[in-house]
């Protein structure tokens, strides 16, 4: 199964780093932080992955065009140019790069892809949110529910202080948000090829009119995901995500912890990240 990764975006939040390189290439621990979203569907065995690109594309085809040579070792004939490569690395994806516009919303992009998608189910995902989603157990709830798409379902992580109140009066002050309830979209799609059949036209949010259509047809499911999930939107997602990495198993990658819950009436309204 085909993985898609939205790319394209200004990223206008993460401007002092998106005005020399798109937010997917903006680096968690070292490395972009689009490689590990692709990190979480390796792990379960999806490494066929389709890039759209927009902003800035130039700069993500020039660095999976050198990927290769960037993890692996090689001897060069600095005469002729002729290339031996020594491999060491165990990643062996197929990475697609293909730029769907500078301007092209997501629902866009996604239509742009049709014929490198093909006629076979497909996941879709953002590439700057990252969060231990058991990909196969997703996969499994989208092929029991029949319907024509899922979408990963989490809980936004706390980032200011609650407060309980009894009308006017403050009857709790906690440090952190207490969840609830509250459901977002977090990316993670499965995807049947009948989901492009919504897309219109380049400017065109996935997250608007297609998925509120695929939604009210009664079409759309929702994987709840209660194990971590963080995007990386601002400065401060940047910061954040990298302390996580410096643990020897960053959270996104602990998938022991992911605690899914797989409910077949699991439709949802959607809200945006």
């Amino acid at each position: 199964m085909k993985v898609v990764l939205l790319a394209g975006g200004l990223g206008s939040r993460l401007a002092e780093e998106t005005v020399r390189i798109p937010k997917p290439m903006v680096e968690v621990a070292g490395r972009p932080i689009m490689l590990h979203v692709m990190d979480i569907y390796d792990h379960f065995g999806f490494s066929d992955f389709i890039i759209a690109c927009g902003y800035k594309a130039i700069s993500i085809k020039s660095f999976f065009q050198d990927l290769h040579l960037m993890t692996n070792d090689f001897t060069v004939g600095i005469g002729n140019g002729k290339m031996d490569l020594k491999p060491t690395s165990k990643v062996d994806w197929k990475v697609s790069v293909v730029d769907t516009g500078l301007s092209t919303m997501t629902g866009g992009r996604l239509r742009r892809l049709r014929d490198w998608i093909g006629d076979e189910p497909f996941m879709v995902t953002y590439s700057d949110g990252v969060g231990n989603i058991d990909i196969g157990k997703l996969v499994e709830f989208h092929k029991s529910h029949g319907k024509l798409a899922t979408v990963t379902a989490v809980q936004p992580p706390a980032r200011f202080g609650n407060l309980e109140l009894d009308g006017d009066q403050v009857s709790e002050f906690t440090e952190k948000v207490r969840k609830h309830e509250t459901w977002i979209n977090g990316g993670f799609f499965v995807f049947e090829p009948g989901v492009l059949d919504y897309l219109t036209g380049d400017d065109e949010p996935l997250e608007q009119a297609p998925l509120t259509k695929i939604a009210r047809d009664g079409e759309l499911m929702a994987y709840k995901h209660k194990g971590f999930w963080h995007p990386m939107d601002t400065v401060r997602d940047r910061d954040t995500l990298n302390k996580y990495a410096a643990s020897d198993n960053p959270p996104w990658l602990d998938f022991e912890n992911g605690k899914p819950v797989l409910s077949t009436d699991s439709q949802v309204q959607l809200v945006n990240a």
